[in-house]
């Protein structure tokens, strides 16, 4: 990928509040933006990027439930949102038991995490989303906290790098 610092330039001539909403789109959670925004300008791609993984791995898990706010859960899209039906386009088009099985699966997730079951969706189908749910149901808290941060860095990395090349 090529830098677009046009975008990196706007991003930097951005006030605060303005900052703030556009990194509020990308995550949810407002110590992430807040962190991510102190340590601009980015002279490139990999500065915001090297930003977003410093930012993700300060989260506390409180920080980590405000950045799991904004995701839908798996296999439900939010209506109307553009980023949430692009990044789960693996469920269109599926069986209805897979989606069946996949809300079944998520109620016994939350059920036992107390939050929605977050994976970097794009590129995944529904079945594949399914197994991943499976396999890290048996996790403990800790463990899938850990994962939960690793997943939300990469959705993050994407919807970055789709805002720097949307210039």
């Amino acid at each position: 990928m090529t830098n677009h610092p046009h975008t990196l330039d706007a991003l930097a001539a951005a006030d605060a509040t303005q900052l703030a909403k556009i990194l509020l789109e990308v995550c949810s959670s407002p110590r992430w933006a807040a962190t991510v925004a102190e340590s601009g300008p980015w002279p490139d791609r990999e500065a915001l990027l090297a930003a977003n993984a410093a930012a993700m791995a300060a989260l506390t898990a409180e920080d980590l439930r405000d950045a799991m706010a904004g995701h839908a859960r798996i296999g439900k899209p939010m209506a109307g949102d553009a980023t949430s039906e692009r990044e789960q386009a693996g469920i269109h088009g599926v069986d209805r038991a897979v989606l069946d099985e996949l809300r079944e699966a998520n109620a016994a997730y939350e059920a036992k995490f107390g939050h929605v079951f977050l994976i970097c969706a794009t590129g995944r189908t529904a079945v594949g989303m399914l197994a991943a749910l499976r396999e890290r149901h048996p996790h403990d808290a800790a463990t899938e906290a850990e994962i939960v941060r690793g997943e939300l860095r990469e959705i993050n990395d994407i919807r970055l790098n789709r805002l720097i090349d949307a210039s």
